[in-house]
């Protein structure tokens, strides 16, 4: 199995930008997909992106598109997301999380889980 840690929430003014990381250990991070979900306060879990562990294809919710970028470095075990243009529906907490399968259905969970970065969007 992987254990996942993310980083680099925090608060950031509208318009601003921030960087998310999801660091790897356990196992060797190209046997996963690896999914960004988030959850604002009083919703449930949305998923954001997902980069896929076969080809490296990227998925991303219509309310990101354009504006976030996912990205994975294997040999780091690390996997980012940008986050641009940010406005304060995008507060919530960000998770990452860790399939073996592919992001077709991402959006329904995967497997495992970090405890996730909050990220405070606000002036």
């Amino acid at each position: 199995q992987v254990q996942l840690v993310e980083s680099g929430g925090g608060l950031v003014q509208p318009g601003g930008s921030l960087r998310l990381s999801c660091a790897a250990s356990g196992s060797t991070l190209d046997y996963y997909s690896i999914g960004w979900f988030r959850q604002a306060p009083g919703k449930g879990r949305e998923g954001v992106s997902c980069i896929s562990r076969h080809d490296g294809s990227t998925y991303y919710s219509d309310s990101v598109k354009g504006r976030f970028t996912i990205s994975r470095d294997n040999a780091k075990n690390m996997v980012y997301l940008r986050m641009n243009s940010l406005n304060s529906e995008d507060t919530a907490v960000y998770y990452c999380a860790a399939d073996h399968w592919g992001c077709l259905d991402y959006t329904d969970g995967m497997t495992y889980w970090g405890k996730g970065t909050l990220v405070t969007v606000s002036s």
